[in-house]
């Protein structure tokens, strides 16, 4: 960002906290944490201290559209987030911009782009008090808000408010969340996250210790996890979530990327949160969020697969489930499609090998051939996506042998495949490739062996919707991973090697840049491992930039 560059601007309209906790008071140090602009509009005013809110004054309609229409003249939002509104008179207002700016949007684009709105549904304070929202109010979010929402952000009675459950015999039940999600989506909300942070799960006994929220998106859906803060003061958690979506979408994020964010903001915030009275005192939100746990920052979150809890929570040693990979003494991966490239590449000096052969005839030969010529050199080698079939041929031997899937083989699998993967976990090792925010949450909740981020460049080896990460990204992946982490994708040349060996990375993945035959895969590998050294003697220690 230069000094002339201007940051996305997120409008937040919502409540002033007199008590400097929650409202427009979390959602400003939310928006400098996330790096946008915010415009607080205020919509309400209330009466409160750390102990309760005594009173709530919604803003007259004139002065509530007054802030709007001028902030409209020069700074229109990327992103708007609503709090507190306290009046149907405030919903109709932000109903009726958010059409307005969503009508410039230009034909084919998406309007959740050139606009994203995110709800937080303030309909009650969690430190007691004052009611926010009478019948009239939740009717008005049921059909004007819902409706044009990019995400909502409910906890779970707010979710239960919303959709008119009996809060007493449904809010708290664990397993309805992802059924309440999907009602709201039926609603017309986009995208939905039912935070769990606010109350203790009585699910299993292993998640006690995890805050959940069920999150439902386009892109992704299932619990995102992280580790409960233990903490008193808890003030502005809601409207901290909800403004770091709102100022992730605004920086660009699809929304469940968004939510992984905010989920590392929050937790952050938790972590810095201090007295300012005899109450629950605020959260504190910070740039450091992202700096990855070494550095200050938070934890990345983990997200389950389907509706189950990630295996890192519900399975014994979560952080050691498969077997543990070695890095490769030279930095070096490479991937061919047949046993016979496997052995002129182990001729030629590879000892980190993955076999990608997709067609079925001929897999068995050459599944055993390969794992049986990697055994004579000691090398390591994974086997893409015919999981079943390299299930049969692993043993307890060293080196163990390696699966790698993709994220959309693991979805695709049914419980009992996972049941049986699960249970072969002490003798394999399992890598997971990556290529957003949300799938790298999704394979930390795994607890694979490495993961794989990608693609680092372009790539023509495979068609893929992805933008190539490049350092920073793949920068953010190792600091952030629980699991080492591979690149892969686009490097074809030693320089290319050179470039990413100088973010340190577990190992560098190479296709097509291998080398055609044993000769020529030897004189390559010696000029790609020269780049790696190279690569690794211009690295130094590196802080990723707050967001990838």
């Amino acid at each position: 960002m230069t000094a002339t560059s201007r940051l996305p601007i997120l409008w937040s309209i919502a409540g002033h906290d007199s008590g400097g906790g929650a409202g427009l008071s979390a959602d400003q140090r939310a928006a400098d944490a996330m790096g946008v602009h915010l415009c607080p509009v205020v919509a309400a005013v209330t009466a409160q201290n750390s102990q309760g809110v005594q009173a709530v004054v919604p803003i007259d309609a004139s002065t509530l559209e007054a802030q709007l229409a001028a902030l409209a003249l020069d700074l229109p939002p990327r992103a708007i987030k609503t709090g507190l509104l306290g009046s149907v008179a405030a919903i109709k207002a932000v109903a009726r911009w958010v059409d307005h700016f969503r009508a410039a949007t230009p034909t084919g684009e998406d309007p959740h782009r050139q606009l994203a709105l995110v709800i937080d549904p303030v309909l009650g304070a969690s430190a007691g008090g004052a009611a926010f929202a009478d019948p009239a109010v939740l009717g008005a979010y049921r059909k004007l808000l819902i409706p044009r929402a990019t995400v909502i952000t409910p906890n779970r009675l707010e979710a239960a408010r919303l959709l008119a459950w009996p809060q007493a015999s449904h809010a708290l039940d664990q397993g309805l969340l992802p059924e309440m999600a999907r009602q709201l989506q039926q609603m017309g909300a986009r995208g939905v996250v039912i935070t769990g942070g606010d109350g203790a799960s009585a699910w299993c006994t292993s998640t006690t210790a995890h805050a959940l929220d069920w999150l439902l998106t386009p892109h992704a859906s299932g619990w995102l996890t992280a580790p409960r803060v233990d903490t008193f003061h808890t003030h502005g958690t809601g409207c901290t979530f909800a403004s770091g979506v709102a100022a992730a979408l605004a920086l660009g994020h699809v929304e469940a990327d968004a939510v992984v964010l905010a989920k590392m903001l929050t937790h952050h915030a938790l972590s810095h949160s201090h007295a300012a009275g005899p109450g629950p005192g605020p959260v504190m939100a910070g740039s450091g969020f992202a700096t990855g746990p070494a550095h200050g920052g938070a934890p990345l979150p983990c997200l389950g697969l389907g509706e189950d809890l990630p295996w890192r929570l519900t399975q014994p040693a979560g952080d050691g489930l498969f077997q543990r990979f070695t890095p490769p003494a030279d930095g070096l991966y490479g991937i061919v499609p047949t046993a016979a490239r496997i052995h002129d590449a182990l001729q030629a000096g590879w000892r980190c090998l993955q076999l990608r052969h997709k067609p079925a005839e001929g897999l068995h030969k050459h599944l055993n051939d390969s794992v049986q010529a990697c055994s004579r050199f000691n090398a390591q080698l994974f086997v893409n996506d015919h999981w079943r079939e390299a299930l049969a041929l692993s043993t307890a031997s060293q080196p163990p042998l390696g699966l790698h899937l993709g994220q959309e083989d693991l979805l695709r699998m049914s419980a009992d495949d996972h049941a049986l993967l699960l249970s072969a976990r002490h003798r394999i090792m399992l890598g997971l490739s990556s290529h957003s925010l949300w799938e790298l949450a999704r394979a930390a909740g795994c607890a694979p062996s490495y993961i794989a981020c990608g693609p680092v460049q372009a790539t023509t080896t495979k068609d893929m919707p992805w933008r190539p990460q490049g350092t920073d990204n793949l920068q953010w992946w190792i600091t952030h991973s629980p699991a080492p982490v591979v690149a892969i994708g686009g490097l074809l040349t030693p320089a290319d090697v050179q470039r990413f060996a100088a973010n340190q990375p577990a190992a560098l993945c190479v296709v097509r840049g291998m080398g055609e035959h044993h000769d020529d895969m030897a004189q390559t590998l010696e000029a790609l491992r020269h780049a790696v050294t190279a690569g690794q003697l211009e690295a130094q220690e590196r802080i990723p930039a707050p967001l990838p």
